[in-house]
């Protein structure tokens, strides 16, 4: 590829972007003009488009590189995402997973446990999801639901959560010993900022799927969610596996920032790839294409 065809591909991957970003705001027509104003107005300084999505291409390139390089080193990495309900955790998983293999880096977003989980050891139900050999694991959520919202909402008991706070820090230097590096991230905003973000949800059909129940009593229940985490963080930030706090309210300096911060904690290096060239094809002259039917073809309706 020349400098020239790869200026071209550039500008490309940033149009898909732009497009992308442009589907985005055109999915919300439902919110109110006095809600778009008001959202606008807490949010003046955010990064404008260009430099955002020329930010983030050139960190998915890196991350690109470290996908390689897990790849061919056979290394372990698992990342933790908590946080508040619309946070921004699955924004910032979305844009890490974006262009990379879904074989080497997977999500996992487990639902509440079944009836037989929870006759389990706690921990036993997110063992089978830890990474093997060259892959990269992102957990939206994690175990920590058990300090944070099946605490809040009494889904555990007290007694439960005790022998939780006893078990992670060994359990996660069990994790480390065997090789895995372990990142745990938590998601921050403020009172008001996630109230916005809720509002947005309940007024963007295309958004209102992310909003459960459980998130409303999350509003309801502000604060003891925040003496959950706090406790989470006195019992957990271990040296092994520290927490790491993203200021998630301008959501592109979140997930630019998160991202960075991920790629500064692997010591990874740029995999030398044999070069690539495309070979002939091979044309059978006394081959003749059948024509398929015409019920087996997608309609063409744009």
């Amino acid at each position: 590829m020349t400098h020239l065809d790869g200026m071209d591909w550039i500008q490309a991957e940033l149009q898909d972007s732009f497009d992308e970003d442009f589907e985005l705001e055109l999915s919300e027509p439902a919110l109110s003009l006095e809600l778009r104003k008001l959202y606008k107005r807490r949010h003046p300084e955010t990064l404008d488009r260009n430099t955002y999505f020329r930010a983030l291409l050139k960190l998915q390139a890196e991350l690109i590189k470290l996908q390689d390089w897990v790849e061919h080193t056979g290394e372990k990495i698992a990342v933790i995402f908590e946080g508040r309900d619309a946070a921004g955790k699955g924004g910032v998983i979305k844009r890490i997973t974006q262009r990379l293999n879904p074989r080497v880096c997977r999500v996992v977003a487990l639902s509440k446990p079944t009836e037989r989980e929870r006759t389990q050891w706690y921990f036993q139900r997110y063992v089978p999801h830890l990474p093997s050999g060259g892959e990269i694991v992102l957990f939206d959520r994690s175990w920590y639901n058990r300090s944070g919202v099946e605490r809040v909402m009494g889904f555990a008991t007290p007694e439960q959560v005790e022998q939780f706070f006893q078990d992670v820090p060994e359990f996660e230097r069990m994790l480390v010993r065997s090789g895995i590096r372990l990142i745990k991230y938590w998601f921050s905003i403020t009172d008001e900022e996630q109230q916005l973000r809720f509002l947005i949800r309940i007024h963007d059909p295309l958004k209102q799927w992310k909003l459960s129940p459980m998130d409303l009593q999350s509003r309801v229940r502000w604060e003891a969610y925040t003496k959950a985490k706090e406790e989470t963080f006195a019992r957990s930030n271990i040296p092994e596996a520290p927490w790491y706090v993203v200021e998630a309210n301008d959501k592109k300096r979140a997930r630019l920032n998160c991202i960075h911060h991920l790629l500064e904690q692997i010591p990874y290096t740029e995999v030398e790839h044999e070069s690539i060239s495309l070979p002939d094809r091979v044309f059978d002259p006394n081959y003749e294409r059948s024509t398929l039917p015409a019920e087996l073809m997608v309609p063409q309706r744009y």
